[in-house]
């Protein structure tokens, strides 16, 4: 994963199905910190969008591709240059 100038301390958020269409994007930027401070962020930057919201609180969540399962947001660390994916529930299957 490459970091754009200045962004060292940050994390990439990764958007999947349903809340990548509320976000507009497939991913945006949040400082590293707790993951309740990293949602945060990304809540914030799509306040506009109660979609965004909605969505988000479904999502399973994964940092650096481990699941977060039902661990306290604030007590996960989320480290400058990690990634969080958030994926909303998919229907159908094979």
């Amino acid at each position: 994963m490459s970091h754009a100038a200045g962004a060292s301390a940050d994390v990439e958020v990764r958007y999947w199905a349903a809340i990548r269409a509320a976000a507009g994007a497939g991913s945006d930027r949040a400082p590293a910190g707790t993951l309740a401070s990293v949602l945060a962020t990304v809540r914030g930057q799509h306040a506009s969008t109660p979609r965004f919201a909605e969505v988000l609180a479904v999502c399973s969540v994964l940092v650096d591709e481990h699941p977060v399962g039902t661990r306290a947001p604030a007590d996960v660390d989320v480290p400058a240059g990690s990634t969080v994916d958030l994926l909303p529930p998919f229907a159908g299957g094979c």
